[in-house]
């Protein structure tokens, strides 16, 4: 006859596992802040920026971190809380109590879908609008504010194509010695060189007022040097391609409607990422519940050994880096040819399907939950 579901040990367990899942996720996320966040102590110290807008800007990044963590994380916390249930011999007393495979695996399950629906909401909402957030941002410091921050004797790059110098500052603000170096036009290369300038604000676009200058260009075409001079001239300092450029958006900035019907005149080449980025987005939190499956068959199935075993659980390990190894091998051919993009399905759904059979079949074979061994 079959017992009632034992709510209370259900309870317990998946308290365990959410706590365990809770301090983990937290613990590598601050991790993986501290080390990307790196990249951008350069603003704070060169450039002058407050720590709270350095805060700010680094800590956009941080839904993309869960995102990406989550899945691993729960497999890692299910493998551990379960391990460390089956050392204790608790898993030994709910079994003895007739509770079977999936009756304990059940906590682990919630703890999933828990997770995956989180994935979800981050992969398809939170995720984009924090990366546009943080492209914004950082366009905005690079492009706006550093403009107004150039060093004296130092080689400012306001962006990759225009690099400023300025030898001196005034007490009033003028500048000595100007040098400004702009590529952002594709087909001709600029030095200007100029005594004496200016911030300026144009709006929210910063410029420099040059004074008794020259500029030097060499034409692509003919190869000459074109030598002009002026008493006055201005330099946009916030566009990095030319007056009336705008920042163009990343795959990952996109919503998911985007991905899936791109504008008619995009490339094709761009037409598999975004198609392969969807997929990834849709596909990615359904991987939580393979890898829960795969640590619960590690740990519930076989021979339940007292002095333990290491060779179950690292091979559960292995087998996770290998199918995140696998994804991002899938994902990669999506992107170049979009016929593989079923791939990227297969590999987060089938896991799961497979090491679910496995684990119903060895509720089957062995009610009681597995044998013991010495």
């Amino acid at each position: 006859m079959a017992r009632p579901p034992m709510s209370g040990l259900d309870r317990y367990i998946l308290r365990q596992l959410i706590g365990a899942l809770f301090a983990v996720t937290t613990a590598l996320v601050a991790l993986i802040w501290l080390t990307q966040s790196l990249r951008f102590v350069e603003l704070v110290v060169n450039r002058g920026l407050s720590l709270r807008v350095f805060l700010q800007l680094t800590g956009l990044l941080i839904p993309n971190f869960v995102a990406v963590i989550l899945p691993i994380t729960t497999f890692v916390v299910v493998q551990f809380v379960y391990q460390r249930l089956s050392g204790d011999r608790e898993l030994t007393v709910m079994r003895s109590a007739g509770l079977s495979q999936w009756s304990l695996a059940r906590p682990a399950l919630i703890l999933a879908l828990l997770a995956m629906a989180a994935s979800y909401c981050l992969n398809i909402w939170i995720v984009p609008a924090s990366f546009t957030a943080f492209k914004e941002y950082q366009f905005e410091l690079r492009n706006k504010v550093a403009a107004f921050l150039l060093q004296e004797g130092v080689f400012t790059a306001i962006s990759d194509q225009l690099t400023v110098y300025v030898r001196s500052r005034d007490a009033d603000g003028t500048l000595r010695g100007i040098l400004v170096e702009d590529d952002r036009q594709t087909d001709t290369r600029a030095t200007i060189l100029a005594e004496s300038g200016r911030l300026i604000a144009s709006g929210d676009t910063p410029r420099v007022l040059l004074l008794n200058g020259s500029r030097e260009e060499i034409d692509a075409k003919t190869g000459r040097l074109d030598v002009l001079t002026f008493a006055q001239d201005t330099v946009d300092l916030a566009s990095a391609h030319g007056e009336g450029a705008q920042r163009l958006r990343e795959d990952n900035e996109m919503s998911l409607q985007e991905l899936l019907h791109p504008p008619a005149a995009t490339p094709p080449h761009d037409v598999g990422k975004f198609l392969a980025e969807a997929n990834r987005r849709l596909t990615q939190p359904l991987t939580t519940v393979g890898f829960t499956l795969l640590a619960l068959y590690a740990v519930l199935t076989g021979s339940f050994r007292r002095a333990g075993g290491l060779w179950r659980p690292a091979g559960s390990v292995l087998a996770m880096v290998g199918l995140l190894a696998l994804g991002l091998t899938a994902q990669s051919l999506a992107v170049r040819h979009a016929a593989l993009v079923p791939l990227i399905w297969l590999q987060a759904v089938l896991p799961g399907l497979v090491f679910g059979w496995l684990l119903l079949g060895g509720a089957v074979r062995h009610p009681a939950g597995g044998r013991v061994a010495a």
